[in-house]
């Protein structure tokens, strides 16, 4: 969760890297505010296409439909920045 807010300064590389480093992959899905890395890197006003990639190479499709604390998905995020800059 951290890279993916700090999204402008960190590499897929070192996101490939903490993923890979991480045993329990299922637990480290979501934080206290029930959103995944996707949440967070939507979250983005421009979210990297690497970081994306680096996510959905690691994680289950299904985490892109789990829904945060404030009952939305991740690609809700995405198209609401989207729309809103664009």
């Amino acid at each position: 969760h951290k890279l993916c807010y700090k999204h402008s300064s960190t590499t897929a590389q070192e996101l490939r890297l903490c993923i890979e480093n991480q045993e329990e992959v299922e637990e480290s899905l979501v934080d206290e505010f029930g959103m995944t890395p996707f949440h967070v890197l939507f979250s983005s006003v421009e979210p990297s296409e690497e970081l994306l990639e680096a996510l959905l190479y690691r994680f289950p499709y299904y985490v892109l439909g789990w829904k945060d604390a404030n009952g939305k998905l991740a690609m809700e995020y995405l198209v609401t920045n989207w729309t809103q800059e664009n």
